[in-house]
C-alpha cells in the first residue's frame, strides 16, 4: 500500500481506496468530530443519538493521538505515514463504518419528524447495526501495533464496550401516536392536552414547525419514501392540521399571493410557492393536472375532470364547445413528464389519477378514514371560530387557515362548505382589510372547484353582489383576478351561468377587468366572459358592455380573446364585431402568428362572422394583405379543426369572390387572392 502513497488518484477523492495511510486517519478524525457534534433530529430519538455523539468524541481523542504520533518526519509526515497492513485494512472499514453513521445522522435530519417517530425502531436498529460493527472492527485493530500509549489504549476499549450498550428507542411515543390517529377514526376529538403534549415529544412546539412538518410530510407521501407507512402519515398530515388550528390559535398566516391555490404547500415564510404554468391546469378544474389527457378535439384535460365531464351526459369540449366524434382519450406523456419535473424543482407532491391502479389495502383506507375524520374536525372547527365574535387579526388568521384547508383537496373543501363556511366568508369580501379580502376571495375560489360548493356560494346572500365589489373597488388587482376566477367556476353550471349573466353588475365588471386589468387577470376576466358567452341570451348585454372591444385589445396578450370573439359572432355579435374598426384585420393577423389555440379560434371568428354578417365581413377580409397565405398556412400547419375552418373560410372568401365579380359583369379573377383560394379550398 506504501508504494500507492503518492499515486495521482487518490487526491481527487479522501475517501479513496488508494488514500495514504495518513489521509484515511484525517478523515477519520474529521468524521468523528463531525458526528461527536450531531444533534439528535427529534427528542424521542435523543437517547440513541447522543450516544452515537459519546462514541465519536472518544474516537476523535484515539485519532488525534495516531495523527500526533504520524507527525514526526518529512515535509508531508501524513503522506509518508506507514502502518502496518491489518491496522491498515482495519481504519480503512472503520472509515467506512463511520460514512455510513454521517449517512444515516444526514438522513434522519432530512425526515419529517413525525414520519422519523414512525420509524423510529428502525433507525434504531440501524445505529445499534453499525455500533456492533464499529465494536468488532475496534476489537480486531491491532493495538499494540499501533504503539499506542495505555490511556488511548483505554479509550478504544471503552468506546467497543459502549457500542456493544446501544441506547433504544421512545417506543410509548409512537404506540401513543397510533392510538391516537385510531380514536380520531372513530370520530373522537383528541383532547387538547394530551395532542400538546404529544405534539412537544416529537418537538413540535410551535406553529411555523407545526406548518414546516406538514410540507415535509406531504412532500415525502408524494415521493412515496416510506411505503410501508404511507396510511399512517396520511392520517397524520390531517391530525397535524387539527392540531395547528387548535393549539396555535389559526397561527399567523403566511404570505400567499398564489392566483389560485392548488394542492401544493406555500413553502417557506418568506416565499411563495410559485403558481403553475397555465398550461399545466385543467380547464375545467383550474388544478394542476396529475394525469393529462388528450380529447379528440385536441385539448389536453386532466382524466378526472374530463371523465366527470362524459359521465354527466355531455359530449362536447369543454373548451372549443365542438361535439367530439368520439370520447376516447389518450395519455399526454410528454406534458405529465414537464408537470412531473416541474413539481420536484419546486418541492411539490405530485398526485396521479392514473386508471388501472391497484385498490388500496385496508389500511390504506382505514388511515384515509382517519385522515377524512381530522379534516372534518378542522374544518368544523375553524367554522366555528369564524362564525364566534372575536378580534379582526383572529378573523384574519382563521380565514387564512379555511383558505390553506380548501386548496388541499375536494374533501376538505366539502366538509368546509358543510360546515356552512361560504355564508361567512362573503361579508368579507366587502372588508377594506386588503390581505383580509384576498384571502376571502380566494377561500371562496378554492371551495367553488367542488361542484356541491358552487351552490353554496351561489345561494349566500348577496354573494353576486360581493364578487362583483371586489371586481370593481378590490384593494389588490390579485383579489380581483381570484373575484373573476370565482365567477368563471361559477358559471361552469347552466343554471347559474344564465343567473349570473342577467345581473348587468356582473358583465360589466368583467368587462371592465378584461380591458383594464394586467396580464393575468385580463385572461382570467376573458375566460369568465367566454364561459358566460356560451349562453345566447347573455351575448346581447356581453356585447352592450363592450366585451368584443375588449377582446380586440387584448388578442396577442390572451389566447382566449380570439376564442371569445368567436363565441360572440357565434351567437349573435357578429355585426357588432365587424363594425369595430380594425377587428377583421387583426384575426386575420392572429391566424397567421397566434398560438395554436388562437389561429384555430381566429379562423372559426372569420368563418362565423363570414356567415353572419356576409359580404360587409367577406369585403373586409378579402381586403385585408396576405390573407390568402394566412389561410394557405393554416391548412398546411394547423390542427384538424383548424385546417377544417381554413377550409371553410378560403371557401366563403371565393364564394364572395365570385358573387362581386358576377354584380360587376366580370369573370371571376383567376390569380393572386382568387387563385390561392381556389387552391386552398
Amino acid at each position: 500500500m506504501a508504494s500507492d502513497a503518492t499515486s495521482d488518484a487518490w487526491p481527487s477523492s479522501p475517501y479513496s481506496s488508494s488514500a495514504p495511510d495518513g489521509e484515511v486517519l484525517r478523515s477519520l478524525h474529521r468524521l468523528a468530530r463531525d458526528l461527536s457534534a450531531a444533534e439528535a433530529p427529534a427528542p424521542f430519538l435523543r437517547e440513541v443519538f447522543a450516544a452515537v455523539a459519546r462514541r465519536a468524541r472518544l474516537l476523535a481523542a484515539v485519532f488525534d493521538d495516531l495523527l500526533l504520533c504520524g507527525a514526526g518526519a518529512g515535509p508531508s509526515p501524513l503522506l509518508l505515514l506507514l502502518l502496518p497492513r491489518s491496522a491498515s485494512l482495519c481504519l480503512r472499514e472503520l472509515l467506512l463504518v463511520l460514512q455510513r453513521f454521517k449517512a444515516l445522522v444526514a438522513d434522519c435530519a432530512a425526515r419529517s419528524r413525525t414520519r422519523l417517530l414512525l420509524q423510529s425502531d428502525e433507525v434504531a436498529a440501524r445505529a445499534r447495526e453499525l455500533q456492533h460493527d464499529l465494536a468488532t472492527l475496534l476489537d480486531l485493530l491491532p493495538v499494540a501495533d499501533l504503539g499506542l500509549a495505555d490511556d488511548v489504549s483505554d479509550l478504544l476499549a471503552l468506546t467497543s464496550r459502549q457500542c456493544r450498550r446501544a441506547a433504544a428507542p421512545e417506543l410509548e411515543l409512537k404506540a401513543g401516536v397510533l392510538a391516537l390517529i385510531q380514536e380520531v377514526e372513530r370520530e373522537i376529538v383528541p383532547e387538547r392536552e394530551r395532542l400538546e403534549g404529544v405534539l412537544e415529544d416529537v418537538g413540535i412546539n410551535d406553529p411555523a414547525s407545526c406548518s414546516d412538518e406538514i410540507e415535509t410530510l406531504e412532500r415525502e407521501i408524494g415521493d412515496r419514501v416510506a411505503e410501508r407507512w404511507t396510511s399512517s402519515m396520511i392520517a397524520l398530515v390531517g391530525l397535524l392540521r387539527y392540531a395547528k388550528c387548535v393549539l396555535f390559535s389559526a397561527a399567523t398566516p403566511r404570505h400567499v399571493d398564489s392566483k389560485v391555490d392548488l394542492d401544493d404547500g406555500d413553502g417557506d415564510d418568506d416565499a411563495e410557492t410559485p403558481s403553475p404554468p397555465l398550461d399545466f391546469r385543467c380547464p375545467i378544474s383550474l388544478e394542476l393536472m396529475g394525469d393529462p389527457v388528450v380529447a379528440s378535439s385536441g385539448q389536453t384535460y386532466d382524466r378526472d375532470s374530463i371523465t366527470r365531464w362524459f359521465g354527466s351526459g355531455k359530449s362536447t369540449c369543454p373548451k372549443t364547445g365542438q361535439v367530439l366524434p368520439n370520447l376516447e382519450l389518450v395519455p399526454n406523456k410528454a406534458l405529465k413528464n414537464l408537470i412531473s419535473r416541474w413539481c420536484r424543482e419546486n418541492g411539490i407532491p405530485m398526485e396521479s389519477s392514473e386508471s388501472g391502479k391497484a385498490e388500496p389495502a385496508p389500511v390504506v383506507v382505514g388511515a384515509n378514514k382517519a385522515a377524512l375524520k381530522a379534516a372534518r374536525m378542522t374544518a368544523s372547527f375553524l367554522v366555528k371560530k369564524l362564525s364566534a365574535s372575536f378580534s379582526p387579526e383572529a378573523t384574519k388568521r382563521v380565514v387564512q387557515e379555511i383558505r390553506q384547508l380548501a386548496k388541499s383537496g375536494s374533501d376538505n373543501r366539502a366538509f368546509i362548505g358543510e360546515a356552512g363556511a361560504a355564508g361567512l366568508l362573503v361579508p368579507l369580501l366587502l372588508s377594506e382589510d386588503s390581505a383580509l379580502q384576498l384571502n376571502a376571495v380566494t377561500a371562496l375560489l378554492n371551495l367553488s372547484i367542488l361542484e356541491a360548493n358552487k351552490k353554496r356560494i351561489m345561494h349566500a346572500e348577496g354573494a353576486v353582489d360581493a364578487l362583483c365589489h371586489v371586481m370593481c373597488s378590490g384593494a389588490t388587482w390579485r383579489a380581483k383576478e381570484n373575484a373573476a376566477a370565482t365567477v368563471l367556476s361559477l358559471a361552469a353550471v347552466h343554471a347559474y351561468r344564465r343567473r349570473l349573466g342577467r345581473n348587468p353588475r356582473v358583465i360589466d365588471s368583467v368587462v371592465r377587468l378584461a380591458r383594464t386589468g394586467p396580464s393575468s387577470t385580463k385572461k382570467d376576466a376573458l375566460a369568465a366572459l367566454l364561459c358566460l358567452s356560451a349562453e345566447r341570451e347573455n351575448v346581447a348585454r356581453i356585447v352592450d358592455a363592450g366585451a368584443a372591444e375588449a377582446a380586440l385589445s387584448a388578442i396577442g396578450d390572451a389566447e382566449a380573446a380570439t376564442a371569445v370573439l368567436a363565441s360572440l359572432a357565434k351567437r349573435g355579435g357578429a355585426e357588432a364585431i365587424v363594425a369595430l374598426d380594425g377587428a377583421v384585420a387583426r384575426l386575420v393577423a392572429e391566424m397567421r402568428r397566434g398560438t395554436e389555440w388562437s389561429r384555430e379560434c381566429a379562423a372559426a371568428a372569420l368563418v362565423l362572422l363570414c356567415r353572419r354578417a356576409g359580404a360587409a365581413a367577406a369585403s373586409q377580409v378579402m381586403a385585408v394583405p396576405g390573407v390568402e397565405w394566412a389561410i394557405w398556412e393554416l391548412l398546411g400547419t394547423g390542427t384538424d379543426r383548424a385546417r377544417r375552418k381554413a377550409a371553410s373560410l378560403g371557401r366563403a372568401c371565393r364564394r364572395w369572390a365570385a358573387a362581386a365579380n358576377a354584380e360587376q359583369g366580370t369573370e371571376c379573377p383567376t390569380s393572386g387572392d382568387a387563385t390561392a383560394l381556389t387552391m386552398a379550398s
